[in-house]
C-alpha cells in the first residue's frame, strides 16, 4: 500500500514537472548582420512559426522574443538580401548570430544605415537626410574622393560657404550652428583641402544622418542641425585590406581579428600632398601649398553575447598655406600658413538586456587645436597664433522596445568645456609683444527622453524633452561697461571654479505621420534648441580670426525654434520619390561682429559682438529615382535667411538694426545628379550644382583722407556675388568580385568643374593709382576686384581595391 502511495506521488510530481515545462518560456534573442561588411542590419524582419509572430531589428541588429519551449521556424529578411531560414528546439535561452548574403553585387565602400525601403513615408522623424552606399560612391566628388560632406551639400537645404569653406550651412545657418559628431566626439574643424575633403576617413564610416528637423532629443547645443558619422563595428572573422591610391590622396584600411570573436580591429588611414597639383591648377594657386592626413582606429571587445565595448581614436591634421591676406592687426606677412589639427577619442560600452533593453555608456574626449603662422616679411622668423578646445563628454542612455507600436529611450549627458582662446608667439622677432588670452571653463548638464508611438496604423507619433543646465565658472575676469561699450570701469575677478552665470533651458521635440495610404504621407515637425557654444567670425570663412566662445554673463545662448511640414510620395512601387518639405526657423541672440569690430586677440571680446534676431523659412523639393541604368536625384530649394541686430546705441547696431541678408542667404538651390550604369563595368556620373551667389558688402560712399580713398559701409550684405554652378563627372571602371579573386579593384577618373566655371570666393577694393581699367571704373578713386579661386577643371584618376 506505502509503495503504491510512494508511486502515485512520484507520478504526480512527474506530470508537474513536465506539465511546468511545457509552459516554461525561454528567451530567443537575435543578431543579424550583413555578411559581407559585418555591419549590424537595422529593420530586419524576423517571422516565427507556428507562433505567428516577430518583429524587426533595432539599430545594432538586435530582437529578443520571450517563447514557450517547442521547435520553431524561423525566417530572417530584408531588403537586396538572401532569406535566412532556421529551425530552433527553443528548449533554452538561445542566441542567434545571422548573416545575411547581398542578393547581387553592390558598391560598399561605405555602408549608410539601413531602413525600410518606405522609411520616407512612414518614419515620424522629419528633415532626416541619409545616404545609402551607392548613392554615395557614385556622387563625383573633388579629385576623385568620395566624401560624406560632398554627398551632403548635393541634398535639398544642405550647402557649403563656396570653394574655400569648412562647413556646411543647413537651411541657411552658420557653419558653427552645426553639430558634426564623429563615434560620439564632435568635430569642429570638419574639412581637408579647403572644403573639398571631409575629415572622416572613408573606408571606416558606417552610417551617416543628418537631422535638420525635429531633431532627437538625445542631441543638443546646435541650433540648426545634427551630422552623426559613426565608425562600423569591425564583426570580421578574416584579415580585409582596402585602399587607394590617387594623384591628391592614398589611403589604406586594415579590419582583421585579434583575437578570435572576442577582439576585432578595424584601422584606416589617409594621407593627401597636394603642393606640386595646385600650380597646374591656376595661376592664383602658384603660392598655395596643402597637405593634410587623417586616421581611425576602432578596436571592438565582445566579452559576452550581450556586451559590446569599442575604443574609438582619431586623428586629423592640415596645413595649407595661403596668400589671400597678408596682414593682420601690425603683423607683416608674406603669406598666412594655417596648421590645424585634432584628437579623438570614444569609448563606448553597450549592454543588451533580454527584455529588449539596451543600456549605452559613452565617454568622450576631444581636441582641436587651429594654428596660424605669420612668416614676417624679409627674415625667417615666425609669428604663431594658437588657440585649442579641450571638450570632455560622458553619456548614459536606456533605451527599450516595449512593442512593434511603441519604444523610448532616457539618458542623462554631461560636457566639459575648456577653450584656450589665443596665445601669440612673436618668435624671435622684436615687433610686437607676446599675448596669452585667459582660459575659460564652462559646463553643460543635461537630460532627456523620446518615445515613438504608433496608436493607429496609419499614425506615427514621436515626443521628446531635453533639459539642459549651462554653468560658466571662474577662473575668470568679468569687466563692466560703460554706456558706449568700449570704455571699462570695473572688473570683477571670480576665482576657480566659482559660478559665473548659469542658464536653464527646455527643448521639446515633436513629430508626427500620416499616412493616407502606402505611399503617401503627411509629416510635421517642431523642435526648440538652445546653443551654448559659437564660432564668431567675420568672413564666411572663419579663418584667420575666428574665436570659438561659450555663453557667459554677457552673451546670451542662441534659442532656435524651428518648425516643419511635409508632403511625400512613393511611385512604381516604391521606384520613384517625390517629396516637398517647408520650415521655419525662428532664433534668437544670433552672434554677429559690430561694424568695424576686429577681435583678434581682444581680451574682452563683448566689445566687438552684438546679439540679435535671425528667421530663416524656405520650401524644398525632392525627386529621388533609386533602381535601374538610369538614377539619381533632382533637388530644389527656395529660401531666405536674414538677421537683424537691435541695439539702442548707433556703434552697435548693423544695418541701423533693419533686416539683412545672412551670409548663407541662398534664395535659389539647384542640385542633380545622373548616375548611368551602361555595362556591368561601368558607371558613369555626372552632378551638377548652381545657386545664388553670396551676399556680399558693397561700400555706400568714399571720402578722401591724407590722399588716401577710404570707403564707407553703412549697409551690411547689400550685394551680391555672380551666381555660383559647377558640372562635376565621374567614369568608374568596376573588376567584379568572383570566387577565385581575393583583390578587387576599380579605376575613378573624375573631372571637377567641368566646364571651367570661374565662381567668385570674394571681392575685394584697392586704391587706384593710375587710369588703367578706366572704362570700367571710370573716375571711382577705388577699383573693385574679385578673387576666385577654382577656375579651371581639376582633374584626377585614383585606383581603389579590396583584398581579403
Amino acid at each position: 500500500m506505502k509503495n503504491n502511495q510512494l508511486l502515485s506521488i512520484l507520478i504526480f510530481f512527474f506530470i508537474c514537472n513536465y506539465s511546468l515545462g511545457q509552459n516554461q518560456e525561454n528567451i530567443l534573442s537575435f543578431q543579424i548582420f550583413d555578411q559581407l561588411t559585418g555591419i549590424p542590419l537595422e529593420n530586419a524582419d524576423i517571422f516565427i512559426q507556428p507562433c505567428n509572430c516577430g518583429g524587426i531589428s533595432n539599430m545594432d541588429g538586435r530582437f529578443s522574443i520571450e517563447l514557450p519551449v517547442e521547435t520553431y521556424r524561423i525566417t530572417v529578411s530584408y531588403i537586396g538580401y538572401e532569406d535566412n531560414l532556421q529551425t530552433v528546439l527553443l528548449d533554452e535561452n538561445r542566441f542567434l548570430r545571422i548573416e545575411l548574403f547581398e542578393k547581387e553585387e553592390q558598391l560598399s565602400e561605405v555602408i549608410l544605415r539601413a531602413k525600410r525601403i518606405n522609411d520616407n513615408v512612414e518614419s515620424p522623424q522629419m528633415g532626416v537626410l541619409q545616404l545609402k552606399s551607392q548613392d554615395l560612391k557614385k556622387i563625383p566628388a573633388a579629385l576623385g574622393e568620395y566624401d560624406v560632406l560632398r554627398g551632403m551639400t548635393l541634398l535639398a537645404g544642405v550647402n557649403s560657404a563656396g570653394e574655400i569653406s569648412n562647413g556646411l550651412s543647413v537651411r541657411g545657418g552658420s557653419l558653427d550652428q552645426n553639430l558634426i559628431l564623429f563615434d560620439h566626439a564632435p568635430v569642429f574643424n570638419p574639412t581637408h583641402l579647403f572644403g573639398l575633403f571631409s575629415v572622416f576617413t572613408p573606408d571606416v564610416l558606417s552610417s551617416v544622418d543628418l537631422y535638420r528637423a525635429n531633431i532627437p532629443s538625445r542631441f543638443g547645443g546646435r541650433v540648426a542641425s545634427v551630422l552623426d558619422v559613426k565608425v562600423k563595428n569591425p564583426y570580421v572573422d578574416k584579415f580585409k585590406l582596402s585602399g587607394g591610391l590617387g594623384l591628391v590622396s592614398s589611403r589604406l584600411t586594415v579590419e582583421t581579428p585579434i583575437v578570435k570573436e572576442k577582439l576585432t580591429l578595424i584601422a584606416g588611414v589617409r594621407a593627401g600632398l597636394t603642393d606640386f597639383l595646385l600650380p597646374l591648377v591656376s595661376e592664383r594657386l602658384k603660392n598655395t601649398k596643402a597637405r593634410f592626413y587623417d586616421g581611425t582606429m576602432k578596436l571592438l571587445y565582445l566579452p559576452t553575447e550581450k556586451d559590446q565595448i569599442s575604443l574609438t581614436g582619431f586623428y586629423s591634421k592640415d596645413f595649407y598655406q595661403l596668400d589671400l591676406i597678408s596682414k593682420i592687426e601690425n603683423i607683416n606677412a608674406e603669406n598666412n600658413q594655417y596648421d590645424f589639427k585634432t584628437i579623438n577619442g570614444t569609448l563606448n560600452w553597450l549592454h543588451n538586456f533580454d527584455s529588449g533593453t539596451n543600456l549605452r555608456n559613452t565617454f568622450v574626449a576631444s581636441q582641436y587645436t587651429p594654428k596660424t603662422i605669420f612668416p614676417e616679411v624679409d627674415n625667417d622668423n615666425e609669428i604663431e597664433f594658437e588657440s585649442r578646445i579641450n571638450y570632455l563628454s560622458f553619456i548614459s542612455e536606456l533605451s527599450k522596445d516595449i512593442s512593434s507600436e511603441v519604444d523610448y529611450y532616457l539618458g542623462v549627458q554631461a560636457n566639459q568645456y575648456k577653450i584656450f582662446p589665443g596665445t601669440l608667439d612673436p618668435g624671435a622677432g622684436n615687433s610686437i609683444n607676446p599675448v596669452e588670452l585667459s582660459s575659460e571653463t564652462s559646463y553643460e548638464f543635461s537630460g532627456y527622453a523620446n518615445v515613438n508611438w504608433n496608436p493607429l496604423d496609419n499614425l506615427s507619433l514621436s515626443g521628446g524633452l531635453r533639459f539642459t543646465h549651462f554653468m560658466f565658472v571662474g577662473p575668470y575676469t568679468l569687466a563692466q561697461f560703460d554706456q558706449t561699450g568700449s570704455t571699462i570701469l570695473d572688473t570683477q575677478f571670480f576665482d576657480k571654479g566659482e559660478k559665473v552665470k548659469s542658464y536653464d533651458g527646455l527643448e521639446p521635440r515633436l513629430g508626427l505621420s500620416y499616412k493616407f495610404n502606402e505611399s503617401t504621407s503627411l509629416k510635421a515637425s517642431y523642435a526648440r534648441v538652445n546653443q551654448y557654444l559659437q564660432n564668431v567670425y567675420n568672413s564666411t570663412t572663419p579663418l584667420p580670426t575666428s574665436r570659438w566662445k561659450t555663453s557667459d554673463a554677457n552673451i546670451k545662448p542662441q534659442i532656435s525654434d524651428t518648425y516643419g511640414l511635409g508632403l511625400y510620395k512613393n511611385l512604381s512601387n516604391d521606384l520613384i520619390e517625390l517629396g516637398i518639405e517647408g520650415y521655419y526657423r525662428d532664433s534668437r541672440n544670433n552672434l554677429t561682429y559690430k561694424p568695424g569690430a576686429d577681435f583678434f586677440l581682444e581680451e574682452f571680446l563683448e566689445r566687438d559682438v552684438v546679439q540679435g534676431q535671425g528667421e530663416a523659412y524656405g520650401v524644398e523639393f525632392s525627386f529621388r529615382k533609386t533602381k535601374g541604368r538610369f538614377n539619381g536625384w533632382f533637388n530644389y530649394t527656395w529660401s531666405r535667411s536674414f538677421l537683424r541686430s537691435q541695439n539702442e546705441r548707433l556703434a552697435d547696431r548693423v544695418n541701423n538694426n533693419e533686416w539683412y541678408p545672412s551670409d548663407f542667404d541662398r534664395p535659389h538651390v539647384l542640385n542633380a545628379t545622373v548616375n548611368f550604369e551602361g555595362e556591368k563595368n561601368h558607371v558613369f556620373s555626372f552632378n551638377f550644382t548652381g545657386q545664388t551667389g553670396r551676399p556680399y558688402t558693397v561700400a555706400n560712399s568714399v571720402f578722401a583722407l591724407e590722399n588716401i580713398n577710404v570707403p564707407i559701409f553703412i549697409e551690411r550684405n547689400n550685394a551680391r556675388l555672380r551666381p555660383y554652378h559647377r558640372l562635376d563627372f565621374s567614369w568608374k571602371i568596376k573588376y567584379g568580385k568572383n570566387l577565385t579573386r581575393k583583390w578587387v579593384g576599380d579605376w575613378t577618373f573624375t573631372v571637377y568643374n567641368l566646364y571651367s566655371r570661374r565662381n567668385p570666393f570674394n571681392l575685394y577694393y584697392a586704391q587706384r593709382t593710375g587710369p588703367e581699367n578706366s572704362e570700367i571704373f571710370l573716375g571711382s578713386p577705388l577699383g573693385s576686384y574679385e578673387l576666385s579661386v577654382m577656375n579651371s577643371p581639376l582633374f584626377s584618376l585614383t585606383y581603389n581595391f579590396v583584398f581579403d
